[in-house]
Parts: structure tokens; sequence; C-alpha cells
């Protein structure tokens, strides 16, 4: 699984914290950005940069992991493109549903909520990556159905 990982300025600190720890436990993950922190930077230009990406990507299953302040701004850019299904996630519970049943490919995370909560982050990071989708029909048919909207 190649994870690609890109934070606008509120979620700048916080994504180093997850590179780090993904980097650690064995992901492979690339930086989309920004490489510095600029308090004048937006953030769709690194959810499109994520969401390109993912879509041209030839691993199996690719993802990415988007930050900003509410997370809600990353998943309302990302949603724009044909193929992504990206969710604000604030705990492992969601985490959980938003694999099972949509099949959720980029996962956007508030970074006012979770910066410094360690254990809430890494619970909503392990818990997405290792939750299969359930490919229940009913469950493929909607994805099907958000991509033709």
């Amino acid at each position: 699984m190649k994870i690609y990982l890109g934070a606008d300025h509120q979620g700048f600190h916080l994504k180093q914290e997850v590179f780090a720890y993904l980097a650690k436990h064995g992901y492979d993950v690339e930086d989309v950005g920004d490489e510095v922190l600029d308090p004048n930077d937006d953030f769709p230009e690194f959810a499109q940069a994520a969401a390109l990406q993912v879509i041209g990507s030839e691993d199996k299953d690719p993802r990415a992991i988007l930050l900003c302040g509410g997370g809600q701004g990353m998943a309302m850019a990302a949603n724009r493109f044909r193929g992504i299904r990206a969710s604000v996630i604030w705990d492992a519970y969601e985490a959980k549903m938003t694999r099972n049943d949509n099949d959720s490919n980029v996962l956007c995370l508030p970074a006012r909520v979770l910066e410094g909560e360690d254990k809430a982050w890494q619970g909503i990071l392990e818990t997405w990556l290792s939750t299969p989708f359930a490919t229940a029909v009913r469950y493929k048919r909607r994805n099907a159905q958000i991509d033709e909207i």
C-alpha cells in the first residue's frame, strides 16, 4: 500500500509526526507537501496533489492522508476527484466504518482536534489502514453511484 501524505499550515506539524510514525512502522509513504511551514499556503493544492497521486497510482491499494485544521476543507477538495472517497475522521470507530462501508481511500484528519493526542490519531491510522472494504453488493453499488455524480 502506497500512502500519500499532505497538509496545509494548520496540519503541518501533525503531518510530520504522522510521516515519522508511518515510516517507523514500515509503510511506503510519500510526502506531497507542503515541505516547509508556510502560513499562507492553501489546502486545495495539497488535496489535489494527493488525489491525483491516488488516482494515477499503479499500486494495488493507494491511499492518502490529508491534514488541515478541521479536516473538512481537505475532504471537500479531495472529493472533487472521481474515484476519491475522502472522509473526515476523529476516532477509530469512524475510521473502521469509513473503510468497511465506503472503501475510503483518503483519510482527512482534523489537526485542531488531534494534535497532541498521539494515542487517538495513532489508533485512527492503524484502524483505517488495517480495515478492509467489506465488498458487500450494496456498498459497491453506492460507491459506483458516487462516481456517477
